[in-house]
């Protein structure tokens, strides 16, 4: 008679599958948006603020930030301890998720720099509750979200200096 595979055994798999996955989700999603919205005319022709890094920048950061948002994401769901904490969180990742994806078309596919500064405005504040939720449910998870928030906050510091130079 065959035995059954314990739950122990089964769960490494969806393990990697949810890591994956929420990796996926937000270096993918972002990869694409970049692809699509690249820095045109209209941006070269913009006054940068005194502290803007170079474009070669961005894309290595994102990736980087991206990464650690999943991984984020992931141990929120391995290891939150109740399925409403788990809910909370992932409801708090994916609209803090949306609004991340949401500037870059708005800045860039729009041009327009107020709208973009009230999206990121937004996503700082919505970034803020997905950490608060995160350290709830596992501090690791709190923890890897911190960079990201701070970049945020560096990239709402430029996207404000835009706005006032142009």
């Amino acid at each position: 008679m065959a035995s059954r595979p314990s739950r122990e055994f089964a769960a490494p798999d969806l393990d990697l599958f949810s890591l994956i996955f929420w990796i996926f989700l937000c270096v993918g999603g972002g990869a694409l948006l970049g692809a699509f919205f690249q820095p045109d005319a209209w941006f070269r022709a913009l006054s940068d603020p005194p502290f803007a890094p170079p474009n070669a920048v961005f894309a290595p950061v994102w990736t980087v930030l991206y990464i650690l948002m999943g991984v984020a994401m992931w141990r929120v769901e391995r290891f939150a301890r109740s399925v409403p904490a788990r809910i909370r969180a992932r409801r708090a990742f994916l609209t803090q998720l949306a609004l991340n994806f949401a500037w870059t078309p708005v800045f860039f596919g729009l041009h327009q720099i107020e709208l973009a500064l009230v999206v990121i405005f937004l996503l700082w504040i919505a970034i803020g509750v997905t950490f608060y939720l995160f350290r709830r449910a596992d501090r690791t998870a709190g923890w890897l979200i911190a960079p990201y928030w701070a970049w945020v906050t560096f990239a709402t510091a430029l996207n404000t200096g835009y706005a006032v130079l142009n």
